[in-house]
């Protein structure tokens, strides 16, 4: 296969291109997202609530989650990692995904205020409450082999295994499982490269409520993220509220944050025409 060489004219034009584009989402975006949501997080109204799951450390669950209705997932006793994944439940074809959510939003930090992209480049979820703001889009979770080497002799379950477990519950292979959020990850690039794990940016009891934009099936993985610090095996039970959440207003933050998150919501109403 044959592949045409560009010009340094042409590359300097695509360059331009792309940094014009860069500015004008930019440039749309609030100048400031919020903080962090407050902690302790304010009670849920019983009368909202759908279900209430507390996954053990190393365990996994699936939910089919509702549009219109949320989950807020909560560290309940203390700092443990929460891998999520979710399909399109109309179609699971169309599944979350980060590398997108990122690139649209020109940034990897995810926080209150930020939607995620399904591969559609529809948004899937709004976060609409985050007390940390130490999510990884980018590392993946862990496996057999990476529980082996960082916990030699000991018996433990991985994230891999636990989403083709989710997966196939589902009626879907392990081909079907995208890329993952990990939740609670304070993982961020290291002044000497490579990705390290920022333990102060943690805080025990952190919470993030996500709103489903469309309907969807939903899966988690209770287990140490791969650059977790932590030399014992011990992750802490995940306690998943589903409940069904306010109507957005119109000038609802996520809904119109950027640019790109303004098309996003476009492409869901238009899936639902």
């Amino acid at each position: 296969m044959m592949h045409m060489r560009r010009s340094p004219e042409e590359i300097a034009a695509n360059r331009a291109r792309y940094e014009e584009h860069q500015k004008k989402g930019l440039e749309f975006a609030p100048k400031v997202l919020p903080g962090p949501s407050p902690l302790p997080a304010l009670s849920i109204d019983a009368s909202t609530i759908v279900h209430q799951e507390t996954i053990p450390g190393g365990w996994y669950w699936s939910t089919k989650l509702l549009r219109g209705e949320a989950i807020r997932i909560d560290q309940a006793e203390g700092n443990s990692t929460v891998a999520l994944v979710a399909w399109n439940a109309a179609d699971t074809s169309e599944r979350i995904n980060l590398v997108d959510t990122a690139k649209v939003q020109w940034t990897t930090a995810l926080g209150k205020g930020r939607v995620i992209f399904s591969d559609m480049g529809r948004v899937m979820f709004s976060m609409i409450e985050d007390s940390s703001g130490a999510h990884d889009c980018l590392m993946g979770g862990s496996t057999a082999a990476s529980n082996a080497d960082k916990y030699p002799g000991e018996k433990t379950r991985n994230t891999r295994d636990n989403f083709v477990l989710v997966a196939g519950k589902l009626g879907l292979d392990r081909r079907d499982i995208p890329g993952i959020l990990n939740l609670f990850a304070p993982v961020r690039l290291a002044e000497a490269g490579g990705f390290g794990w920022q333990k102060k940016l943690s805080n025990s009891g952190d919470y993030v409520e996500l709103r489903a934009e469309m309907d969807m099936l939903v899966g988690f993985s209770n287990c140490p993220h791969p650059l977790d610090p932590d030399p014992a095996y011990q992750p802490k039970p995940i306690v998943v509220t589903r409940y069904k959440a306010a109507v957005p207003a119109v000038d609802d933050l996520c809904r119109t944050a950027t640019a790109e998150a303004v098309r996003g919501f476009e492409n869901n109403a238009l899936m639902r025409a």
